[in-house]
């Protein structure tokens, strides 16, 4: 993109309107990330269809203000009450409990703000910087190669799928079947409409993702709920323990500074990794740090260092996984997944024609990501004190307020009931998902990828007239099918290999 393309996106970003828009998604963001139980990805879903009744920038300006925002604040509540804000927020309660019991719980909180910029920042900086060349590249590519990277992104459904990749299959799949709801993509046939006109344009996928985030994990909480368990929480919430200073000196900064730079690094690949989110890379980055540590011994126990390493990895993964769905329409994590649809919605495909036909609007994106973590930087550590009352928030008050917005988005999406009714539909599922213990990350990406994935294969099979010699014969299509196969083969391997050496211990 040109210097010319990047002012101009400069200049519609810093009206005023948009940064109103901006610092409104960092302050629901962070409430909805010190919320224990309240993800990024619930409140991503749920605020989307609101989102179309502003312009564009406006927007997407309060959805990364709020994405970046729920990350950093996820670890609030790690540090405050021990538990988790979000799921990326997982390592930070090793450290950051033990600090705030120890009387530093303000260094601990201001050490997740000042690395969580950190990684969010060295993370859009490589979004800037390789985007638009990744997107160049994809030019050559065709329907072959388009439904590799689909075929790629489904087979990460083993990766999401946890324990039991069966249940990861099946789920995918029927992801996959419900895509085929709707008007042929090639011959705009009508297909299992059963003859309804609400169904001709398929399932929508916003609805189905605040359903799932939303309504079932309203609906989950509410069934876990016990009274005594719930009591004891609020009251250790009520323990006031000194929070002392909040900024680490500058002897401190100087010495976590290089580790967290390679660790924002690590994180950008890690979350350009479709399916890799912020937990997974805050896991691999803390356990690694760990390793190599000089003070190993004061992890989990109350480190620093750890700590800065954990809030640094949190947010890193965000610009990779927007690398990643702004150049090939693939998601990295969930919440990009909802960010096609809203792309989608607003008349815009991921891919190389956001960065020549969308080019103003996708540098807007980027500058919005920049100026979303200065906001919530100066918000962060303006805040910091007083966070601790963000966590006294009854759980029903939350319940009743995240089921209106739901109500209210679904609705909004098109001004349709039937959108509402397929919302509260799959509420119902994830609920079920929830309890029974099956992965929804795979039937998300069945539904989000299987209309590309059908697509692109009839497209390609109509080229080669027939012949399935055109998934070969294309240097990028062979080396993603390469992937692919390595994707589904690797955990066979690995599974027999362990097989065969407990047998060996056996006998």
């Amino acid at each position: 993109m040109t210097a010319s393309v990047w002012m101009e996106g400069l200049g519609l970003v810093l009206q005023p309107s948009v940064l109103l828009f901006l610092c409104a998604g960092v302050l629901i963001g962070t409430a909805i990330g010190a919320l224990p139980g309240l993800s990024a990805t619930m409140g991503i879903a749920i605020m989307t269809p609101i989102t179309f009744w502003f312009e564009p920038v406006d927007g997407f300006a309060m959805l990364m203000g709020l994405w970046n925002a729920a990350i950093f604040a996820g670890g609030i509540s790690a540090i405050l009450v021990n538990t988790p804000g979000t799921p990326a927020s997982i390592t930070q309660s090793f450290d950051g409990y033990a600090l705030y019991r120890q009387g530093k719980g303000g260094l601990a909180l201001g050490v997740n703000v000042i690395f969580s910029f950190m990684g969010g920042i060295i993370s859009t900086i490589c979004l800037i910087l390789f985007a638009d060349p990744i997107a160049k590249f994809t030019v050559s590519f065709g329907p072959a190669e388009y439904f590799m990277l689909a075929l790629f992104g489904i087979s990460m459904m083993i990766a999401v799928a946890g324990n039991d990749p069966l249940k990861g299959l099946v789920l995918g799949f029927a992801g996959i079947l419900l895509s085929c709801v709707g008007l042929d993509p090639i011959l705009s046939i009508p297909r299992f409409t059963f003859g309804s006109t609400n169904l001709l344009k398929g399932i929508s996928f916003i609805p189905v993702m605040v359903g799932m985030f939303g309504i079932g994990e309203v609906l989950y909480q509410i069934f876990c709920r016990k009274r005594e368990s719930e009591k004891a929480e609020m009251e250790a919430r009520k323990v006031n323990l000194k929070l002392g200073r909040i900024l680490p000196d500058r002897k401190k900064m100087l010495s976590l500074t290089p580790r967290c730079i390679i660790v924002s690094l690590f994180s950008t690949v890690i979350g350009a990794i479709p399916a890799a989110g912020g937990d997974i890379a805050s896991i691999i980055c803390w356990g690694n740090s760990k390793k190599v540590s000089k003070h190993a011994e004061e992890y989990g126990k109350g480190s620093v260092e750890g700590l800065a390493v954990s809030s640094s990895a949190n947010n890193g993964v965000i610009g990779g996984a927007m690398t990643t769905m702004m150049t090939l329409g693939i998601p990295g994590d969930a919440v990009t997944a909802i960010l096609i649809g809203s792309l989608t919605m607003y008349g815009m495909q991921p891919g190389i024609k956001m960065f020549t036909e969308n080019a103003v609007f996708t540098s807007q994106i980027m500058i919005l990501m920049v100026l979303a973590n200065i906001a919530f930087l100066i918000f962060g550590l303006l805040t910091a004190k007083i966070s601790a009352k963000v966590l006294n928030v009854a759980q029903p008050t939350v319940w009743v307020a995240v089921s209106i917005l739901c109500v209210v988005g679904s609705y909004a999406l098109n001004n349709s009931y039937y959108d509402v009714l397929i919302m509260f539909v799959a509420g119902l599922l994830g609920f079920l998902f929830k309890v029974f213990d099956f992965p929804t990350g795979p039937f998300v990406l069945g539904l989000l990828l299987g209309g590309m994935l059908e697509s692109n294969l009839r497209r390609a099979l109509v080229m080669s007239k027939g012949s399935y010699d055109i998934f070969v014969t294309r240097p990028v299509s062979c080396v993603l099918l390469i992937v692919v196969l390595l994707t589904f083969l690797v955990p066979v391997i690995k599974a027999a290999m362990t097989n065969k050496t407990s047998k060996k211990k056996e006998v």
